[in-house]
């Protein structure tokens, strides 16, 4: 385990909760077992017309009656009011997710950069080094710190054999949780 905290490259300004001055933590996805992110809800984005790239609305009688179909076989979903047509699910989000989001048991994590898990909130924290200017001011979960910033993290639940790879504190009291 290291020492050096690193550099809060948000001087303190961004990638922490202003309520309890708990940073936000950063993992890899590769630090969790992959049946731990099966929870995940998965993001398309925002519906979007196929034809001319706007926002694709929600299908309304009589509103949107007189539009045309997108294609042949297209069900009535959505509707782009520029292309005056009806649309498909199909057509209007992204085949990839975009993202991912988790809420539940007080947790609100989401994707960060291309293989990383943020944890926005968490019924634990830890102490971490910062992250690199690539998520300035949050805590690096990956390299825990003894000494490090306030971060919330992932509890031991999240990991291999019931132990996480820092000591895990509860917000509600501070007090150091044990594996289970």
């Amino acid at each position: 385990m290291t020492n050096y905290v690193g550099i809060d490259y948000s001087l303190g300004q961004s990638n922490v909760d202003k309520a309890t001055g708990i940073h936000y933590g950063v993992i890899s996805q590769h630090s969790i077992p992959y049946e731990y992110q099966e929870d995940f809800e998965q993001y398309y984005g925002e519906p979007t017309c196929p034809k001319c790239g706007n926002v694709a609305v929600d299908y309304e009688e009589p509103k949107h009656e007189e539009y045309e179909a997108y294609t042949e076989h297209s069900c009535a979903d959505y509707a782009c009011e520029t292309c005056k047509h009806y649309l498909d699910s199909q057509y209007v989000f992204s085949e990839e997710s975009l993202g991912f989001s988790y809420e539940r048991d007080g947790y609100q994590l989401t994707n960060c950069l291309d293989s990383d898990i943020f944890v926005l909130k968490s019924p634990f924290y830890t102490f971490a080094q910062y992250c690199s200017p690539c998520v300035p001011g949050a805590g690096n979960l990956d390299t825990p710190v003894e000494n490090g910033v306030k971060t919330y993290c992932l509890g031991h639940d999240w990991f291999e054999n019931g132990k996480a790879p820092y000591p895990v504190y509860s917000v509600a009291d501070d007090s150091e949780v044990r594996r289970a």
